[in-house]
């Protein structure tokens, strides 16, 4: 019976706790009432205004941290709301005023509501509207007609958004458009810091200025400094030229930019693509850095070519551009391909050079020396020479034996017809094997002599006829009157197993490994990012943090 009653006590005395802590609660977290701090007139008014208490002249109030004034205003008590009417100023703390013809506010909800002209100011920016609704528990203004807003640098339009007062943060949802003395951006979703001016592009948006036109659809500029991040679907366009790539960072003061991962650079005037991923851009100085699996494809004579190396630059303005790829170069184009330690290509002279142990493959035909140069026709933009100096050796399968035709001589000079190589002369201690066949294909003999000159005319890549001048001495052997070991002249290297028959082969397999990974990586990074909001900086909300404090003025100085 004692258990029972010690029992019965205890939930009493626990019940007892429990409502008092009710009851503290309910009142530590009951709203506080608005509070009138001057009017010219009080009045009460029952059938104008139920409910309600009058205010006009110089109407001012308060609630919890702010400062309401206007020239009119229904105080309903009951409701711990109110109506303001005329010249109305809602004012939080010195960093928020929100000003306009009329406006209502809940002590209960914390929420305002203002319209007829509506302006809010903040130390950063001011918003223009006709209607904006602010929530103080959450810190955050919103609007759904169209809005104005200008700070410093920028002025902002848009038909709707929302203003963060914690992160100094507006962000729009419905075209907007930011104007700037040099561009002006257009977006559907895009966040706007009205203090560190940064912009958080979130969808389809583009940057228009005289200098260019930039698209993204996930990117970060930087309004104040001029420096963008740009990711997705993002490209740069010049008037000559187009920059891509799967990540894009821009400096608009010194219109250098930056790309990395599927980068690729169209010149629409030189008609050229460099591709790689990774790519430096000055615009200022009209230069180009590309690395990492890069390459160049320019269109010459209606055919393709494609030069890689491990780096590739181009400089120069227009007219003037000078292509330097460095490091295990190598090209293709259809009836020509060759290999080289470096390349050096001027557009203005129409000269490329082959620079360190340069061989070209003609079609069949493989053409060494230590020095090669390729010109070219500025007016007609085909090739139209080909330039071999010191050690010039050219070698080609016999068509249906197991020999080769060998020229060998100092120097080679060739011509082009039609982009392939027709008139060739070799010159200087000039040394020939050749195989000699009838029109049925038939061996006639082994053709070898020396001479100080020798002339190649070229039908398709095919030796067509050879003309030997001045003091050749030398024979037609029989296949069986000349033994093999006397079927190659000195120097005899054949590196067919080396020949680059397409556009792909100019790529090593580590560049192709490379390349599978970047890929990769790329989809596979899209893939990670595709519904993960852009991810705020800590520049951003860091802005305020680092600005310097004032100094101030210590009392006591030093006399």
């Amino acid at each position: 019976m004692k258990k029972l009653l010690f029992f019965i006590f205890c939930v009493l005395v626990l019940s007892v706790q429990s409502t008092f802590a009710q009851a503290a609660k309910s009142a530590k977290t009951a709203p506080k009432q608005i509070h009138v701090e001057h009017a010219d007139n009080f009045e009460r008014n029952e059938p104008l205004v139920p409910g309600a208490v009058l205010l006009s002249g110089n109407v001012k109030v308060d609630h919890d941290g702010i400062v309401l004034t206007c020239n009119k205003a229904y105080i309903f008590e009951g409701e711990n709301y109110l109506k303001a009417f005329g010249n109305v100023q809602l004012v939080q703390g010195d960093t928020l005023f929100l000003n306009s013809k009329y406006a209502e506010y809940s002590g209960n909800l914390k929420q305002a509501f203002a319209t007829g002209d509506a302006v809010m100011t903040s130390p950063d920016a001011t918003l223009q509207t006709d209607t904006i609704h602010f929530d103080r528990n959450i810190q955050q203004a919103y609007y759904n007609t169209k809005g104005t807003i200008v700070n410093k640098d920028n002025t902002l339009v848009s038909k709707s958004g929302r203003y963060f007062a914690a992160e100094k943060k507006f962000q729009f949802l419905t075209e907007v458009t930011i104007t700037n003395p040099k561009y002006v951006i257009k977006s559907n979703h895009l966040d706007y810091y009205s203090n560190s001016g940064h912009t958080y592009l979130l969808g389809p948006s583009t940057i228009t200025s005289k200098a260019n036109y930039i698209y993204t659809e996930r990117g970060f500029y930087d309004t104040k400094k001029n420096l963008a991040h740009f990711l997705r679907k993002s490209y740069i366009k010049y008037d000559d030229r187009l920059i891509e790539g799967d990540s894009l960072y821009y400096n608009r003061n010194t219109e250098f930019a930056s790309a990395t991962r599927n980068v690729k650079i169209t010149d629409s005037i030189n008609k050229g693509i460099v591709k790689g991923h990774y790519a430096e851009i000055f615009k200022l100085k009209d230069s180009m850095f590309v690395t990492k699996r890069a390459v160049a494809i320019n269109l010459v004579e209606n055919d393709s070519v494609y030069i890689h190396g491990k780096k590739l630059m181009v400089t120069g303005k227009e007219g003037e551009r000078i292509l330097r790829a460095f490091n295990n170069v190598r090209f293709y184009k259809t009836d020509m391909s060759g290999k080289c330690d470096s390349i050096h290509s001027n557009s203005k002279t129409a000269l490329t050079k082959l620079i360190g142990n340069p061989i070209i493959w003609n079609g069949e035909s493989q053409i060494t020396g230590d020095i090669m140069h390729l010109i070219g026709d500025n007016n007609t933009k085909k090739l139209d020479s080909l330039k071999v100096l010191n050690n010039t050796f050219i070698i080609s399968k016999d068509t249906l034996g197991t020999g080769y035709n060998q020229v060998k001589g100092i120097n080679l000079f060739g011509k082009f017809k039609e982009g392939k190589l027709h008139d060739v002369d070799v010159i200087k201690n000039t040394e020939v094997v050749y195989f000699m066949r009838n029109d049925d294909n038939e061996l006639i003999g082994i053709n070898k002599n020396v001479s100080s000159k020798i002339n190649l005319i070229l039908e398709n890549n095919l030796i067509e006829t050879i003309t030997f001048f001045n003091k050749v001495d030398g024979d037609i052997y029989p296949e069986t009157d000349l033994p093999e070991n006397a079927r190659k002249l000195r120097g005899f290297v054949w590196r067919g197993d080396e020949r680059i028959k397409s556009k792909d082969d100019i790529f090593t397999e580590e560049d192709n490994e490379l390349n599978e990974k970047l890929i990769k990586e790329g989809k596979e990074q899209e893939e990670k990012n595709k519904n993960v909001p852009l991810k705020v900086r800590k520049e951003t909300l860091n802005y305020d943090k680092k600005k310097p404090a004032p100094k101030t003025e210590t009392k006591d100085k030093k006399k």
